[in-house]
């Protein structure tokens, strides 16, 4: 429910009114995700919180973050090239 209302494009107060308008979106968001952990059973928590803790220590590759990175950058440059050649401006 709180991740409809910050999705959502009514608000309670409209987003266009100064300050005022995404005071709400402040206020309101936070306070609904509060409530939203204060309804979770604190054993379906201690169980969810264990499960994150296991998961987050499962091995990283730092070899596979660079690849990534670098065929994105890779990636950027052949867009920025291509474009500069389209522009009229050949290398």
């Amino acid at each position: 429910m709180v991740a409809a209302y910050a999705l959502s494009p009514i608000d309670l107060i409209p987003d266009f009114i100064p300050v005022i308008g995404l005071l709400d979106d402040l206020v309101i968001v936070p306070l609904g995700i509060v409530a939203a952990v204060a309804l979770i059973p604190p054993a379906l928590m201690r169980e969810l919180r264990v499960a994150a803790a296991r998961r987050s220590r499962r091995p990283t590759s730092r070899l596979a973050a660079a690849a990534f990175v670098a065929s994105w950058l890779a990636a950027g440059a052949w867009a920025v090239a291509l474009l500069w050649v389209r522009a009229g401006n050949p290398g």
